[in-house]
């Protein structure tokens, strides 16, 4: 057979590892019903309003999708105090992200991510033909921005980083990461992943939209964690208006659908009361399971986003918890792919399901531990 000649950065990625779907541990162990922890998806969501126009927009999907990207637009722009120029949708932060890659990275480019972090960073750079240079977090877990300035070299264009951070949900202080981005070269762009910021406490998160444009610095938001809305794929990046511009012109027209749009909109304008119960819900329940946790000398790692990072006692393999876990019907993500081969990450759900998990758990832990 010929060669296939695929990009030749394309063996140098790595495939996604998506969180276990409901339907397929349903089929493969026969059970009647799954909790779902695994995805960091909002279990709350869409609120009521964005059902409401996800089922007004039914009408339109035969259209293109014109007046409502201008409607979306300006009305992130309002609420963000910036204008339409600074702002630009994609589909879901993940198309966001790739776009964004396309848009600042050429062949030979140098990138810094943070160890661990969201994968996509590294895949997407790759891809572009970029290096990628590992900077390894702090003992707390959060970002060492000592190490990343003394990483940076004549070659760097970019540096991702995300806050509150995947895996962890650990989040840098406000004034340390703004003291950051204002230290970095102007010839280094940074790229701040906001994708859980929304669930970040009162006074812990850093206000950057005014370095916009004194530095070269890009936002990259979603609707699909705070806002429940993972299925309608809708995120967005806020820049500078020729950043802007440069993105609107390399990414594909009409890649937010509809429907998204019009629920994206009514979240922002109709549905803040709601989501904001639904995060303090959220978060009692997050420290509900970390006590729960403690009690079977489970550790956990303080988070400010939707779900929690956590070490297993003793030398117990997450892998396996997780495996035997997704048995009972109970899915969670193990995070040995990022090299935390005892930790797993830890979706919080709504009351019952997070009790599901205990319960399980603790039965599972319990043998491990006498098997020791």
């Amino acid at each position: 057979m010929s060669e296939l000649n695929f990009r030749r950065q394309v063996d140098d990625c790595q495939p996604y590892i998506a969180g276990e779907t409901e339907a397929a541990v349903l089929k493969k162990y026969h059970l009647e019903a799954v909790v779902k922890l695994g995805s960091n998806e909002n279990p709350y969501g869409p609120y009521t309003n964005a059902r409401a126009a996800l089922q007004e927009s039914l009408q339109y999907l035969n259209r293109y999708p014109e007046d409502d990207y201008v409607d979306l637009i300006a009305t992130i722009a309002a609420k963000n105090g910036l204008t339409s120029q600074n702002v630009a949708l994609g589909g879901g932060a993940g198309n966001v992200i790739e776009t964004t890659s396309r848009l600042f990275l050429d062949a030979g480019d140098e990138v810094l991510i943070a160890t661990p972090t969201y994968r996509l960073y590294r895949e997407v750079s790759l891809l572009m033909g970029a290096s990628v240079k590992e900077v390894p977090v702090r003992s707390d877990f959060t970002a060492d921005f000592e190490a990343f300035k003394a990483a940076i070299t004549p070659k760097t264009k970019l540096i991702w980083l995300c806050n509150p951070n995947n895996p962890t949900g650990v989040v840098n202080d406000p004034q340390e990461l703004t003291r950051f981005i204002d230290e970095v070269g102007d010839h280094v762009w940074i790229v701040l992943d906001e994708a859980y910021a929304d669930f970040i406490q009162s006074g812990q998160r850093a206000q950057l939209t005014d370095k916009l444009e004194q530095k070269k610095l890009v936002i990259i938001r979603t609707f699909s964690k705070y806002y429940g809305l993972a299925g309608a794929r809708v995120g967005y990046i806020l820049a500078r208006q020729k950043v802007i511009s440069a993105y609107d012109t390399i990414t594909e027209p009409f890649c937010v659908n509809r429907s998204g749009l019009f629920a994206a909109r009514a979240s922002l304008l109709l549905d803040q009361a709601e989501a904001s119960e639904i995060k303090e819900k959220i978060l009692q329940q997050k420290q509900r399971v970390v006590n729960e946790l403690a009690q079977l000398e489970v550790e956990t790692v303080p988070s400010q986003a939707n779900f929690i990072f956590v070490k297993l006692p003793g030398k117990i393999a997450a892998g396996q918890i997780a495996a035997q876990l997704m048995a009972q019907g109970v899915i969670v993500r193990e995070c040995g792919a990022w090299g935390y081969p005892q930790y797993l990450r830890i979706t919080i759900g709504k009351a019952a399901e997070n009790q599901r998990l205990i319960t399980e758990l603790k039965q599972l832990l319990r043998v491990k531990v006498k098997e020791q």
